[in-house]
């Protein structure tokens, strides 16, 4: 099951810079969400979870990084706190399928473009990375 809505608009030029990192522990869920990115041009890797993501990441090629909150072992707000303790400016849209305001302000908290709920409209996602590299 996807949880990513593929919209595709006729038409519709893509822009892109770099590479999008996207961390999530549901398997199913990284590979729809690449395949959306990749669709729309983006050159997309992707990672199981947040310590995988610090062992093989190359953090100065990473231009957007789509981050799951609740992940196994370190969770994606930790991990974001850890990027930024690196002076990592890398723009993060973190993505749940716990939205509480809890949840959300902790996101905001640490910095991030755009915390969206699972599912999420493919426009969505695309806006705020592109909204985010573009700060």
């Amino acid at each position: 099951m996807s949880y990513v809505s593929h919209c595709h608009e006729a038409g519709n030029d893509v822009h892109v810079a770099g590479l999008i990192a996207v961390v999530d522990d549901d398997a199913a869920m990284r590979q729809s969400i690449e395949r959306l990115l990749s669709a729309r041009g983006y050159t997309v890797t992707t990672f199981d979870s947040a310590e995988d993501f610090l062992d093989r990441a190359h953090l100065d090629s990473v231009s957007g990084l789509v981050l799951d909150i609740h992940l196994g072992g370190m969770s994606g707000i930790e991990l974001q706190r850890q990027l930024l303790a690196m002076n990592s400016r890398i723009p993060v849209v973190f993505i749940t399928a716990y939205d509480d305001d809890g949840t959300r302000l902790g996101a905001f908290e640490v910095g991030c473009v755009d915390c969206l709920q699972k599912p999420f409209a493919a426009e969505r996602l695309t806006e705020a990375l592109e909204r985010g590299m573009n700060l």
